[in-house]
């Protein structure tokens, strides 16, 4: 009876010992740090991973996530300094930096999530509130979302909260502003189009009248040369023949004779109304050229 008593307290020993064990170890993951809380009041931060001990029944073990963590923001409306409407829609990633504070501060990821998407709505519409809508859609982009940033950062600070990166997804007018813009804008560009069509046509008016002025230099140039070396060769042709004539007179009128044969039967349908005794056949009947006898009388 006295060793049955004795082993049953054994157990209950041993069952005590094992749940003081299990409730005096804990472990932290790759993607975690925890807060130890005992009875209320937190007591240290393990950022290192791995099996740590604490307090047993009295430390509560609280994981805050260290990963880096997305606020989504739904689009709302901002009014840029030259009084444009924009629908801003924007997100945040940040991390927990200082676990005690996040804990006393917010406590929970959800509730700091609420507190953060207010704090970046009142950046945006600070920072985007002092430039104009070029500004925010084309020129300064990247710097207005390293002014947001900076600002959320240093307002998040207060919460153990480090902010990673502010990013605008889109900044665009409403829907109704964006079809007046677009129409205003399309009738500029066909206006633009246009006026730049206009100077490309009279610009092709005065290169091709530069071109027909130059063409027609040209072809005068080249007919004034043509006409004076044609000149030129006629003198020296008359200078020829005046010299063939001197020399032989005979052969000189036989050889026009020719080309004027040549230059009046050219055509197949020449006709020609001549006597038969006339100069012009003077070759036909005599080689030198000389009239034929007249035939005898009888």
């Amino acid at each position: 009876m006295k060793i049955g008593v004795l082993g049953i307290a054994g157990l209950l020993l041993g069952l005590a010992l094992l749940v003081v064990g299990y409730s005096s170890v804990f472990t932290v993951s790759q993607t975690d740090q925890v807060l130890l809380v005992r009875l209320g009041e937190p007591v240290r931060v393990v950022t290192e991973p791995g099996l740590h001990f604490k307090a047993p029944f009295v430390d509560t073990v609280i994981p805050i996530d260290k990963r880096i963590l997305d606020l989504e923001q739904a689009s709302q409306e901002v009014i840029a300094s030259d009084q444009k409407r924009l629908v801003v829609d924007a997100f945040a990633r940040y991390r927990i930096k200082d676990a005690l504070r996040f804990y006393q501060s917010v406590g929970t990821v959800q509730a700091a999530n609420i507190q953060l998407t207010t704090l970046l709505n009142a950046s945006l519409r600070r920072v985007l509130g002092e430039v104009t809508f070029i500004q925010v859609v084309r020129d300064e982009r990247e710097m207005l979302m390293a002014r947001i940033r900076d600002q959320l950062d240093k307002e998040a600070a207060g919460y153990g909260i480090s902010v990673v990166d502010v990013r605008i997804r889109r900044a665009d007018l409403p829907e109704q502003n964006s079809q007046a813009i677009y129409q205003r804008m399309q009738t500029e560009r066909q206006r633009e189009a246009a006026e730049f069509r206009a100077q490309g046509g009279q610009k092709a008016q005065e290169i091709r009248a530069k071109a027909d002025r130059e063409a027609t230099v040209i072809i005068a140039e080249a007919n004034s040369a043509a006409e004076q070396i044609r000149g030129q060769g006629d003198g020296e042709r008359n200078r020829l023949f005046a010299a063939a004539y001197n020399q032989a007179p005979a052969f000189f009128a036989f050889y026009r004779s020719m080309t004027a044969y040549q230059n009046g039967l050219k055509g197949s349908d020449t006709r020609f109304l001549l006597k038969p005794d006339s100069d012009f056949f003077r070759f036909f009947g005599n080689s030198g050229g000389k009239p034929s006898a007249p035939a005898p009388k009888q």
